[in-house]
């Protein structure tokens, strides 16, 4: 039970660590947007162009980042949307029930299909050093490969989400030890 327990606070530690990475990119998709809107106004009055293809990639590229490298974390906290009238409703253990049949029978098979559909793409896009079509665009397999990447850890984290709820529902941990009280804080055992 104890590496079990031990390889789930891993994974929690891996996916906050690349979470506080992705806070930063998010400041920095933001000062790339305002840059943009003012580079594209500024090109009409000044001699010299600002704004590029690039710019506006990079932006798209960050927002991308920033949306597939958080949602680990955000699954740890439990910030993800759920669409689930009853949950509130339960107890920690009908909770409990209920993530761990939702990870097992949903995120989990998702999360093997996005692997297994975007790795092959991601392989062939570095296989030919893609670049974007468009000029003065961005190399395109850098952020293809992130793809996968980010399927891993949120496997990873579902896998450590349902060893979890299996040793809390299994009486082996409270629901304390497996971080099912006050994951709103951020803050994990």
């Amino acid at each position: 039970m104890l590496p079990l327990l031990r390889l789930t606070l891993f994974i929690d530690r891996l996916n906050r660590a690349v979470y506080r990475g992705v806070c930063w990119l998010s400041l920095a998709m933001v000062l790339i947007g305002a840059f943009n809107a003012l580079a594209r106004y500024g090109d009409k009055y000044l001699p010299v162009r600002l704004s590029s293809n690039g710019w506006i990639e990079l932006q798209w590229y960050f927002f991308s980042l920033v949306f597939l490298l958080a949602a680990p974390f955000a699954v740890r906290l439990d910030s993800h949307v759920r669409v689930d009238v009853l949950y509130g409703r339960l107890g920690t253990r009908g909770k409990a029930w209920i993530d761990l049949i939702g990870t097992l029978v949903f995120l989990l098979p998702f999360c093997v299909f996005g692997v297994w559909y975007a790795l092959p793409s991601a392989l062939s896009s570095l296989d030919i050093r893609e670049v974007s079509p468009d000029p003065g665009g961005l190399t395109r397999w850098p952020i293809k490969l992130v793809v996968p990447v980010a399927f891993v850890l949120l496997t990873l984290q579902g896998f450590a989400e349902v060893t979890r709820r299996g040793l809390f529902l299994s009486r082996k941990i409270t629901a304390t030890q497996a971080g099912l009280e006050n994951r709103e804080s951020g803050e994990t055992s």
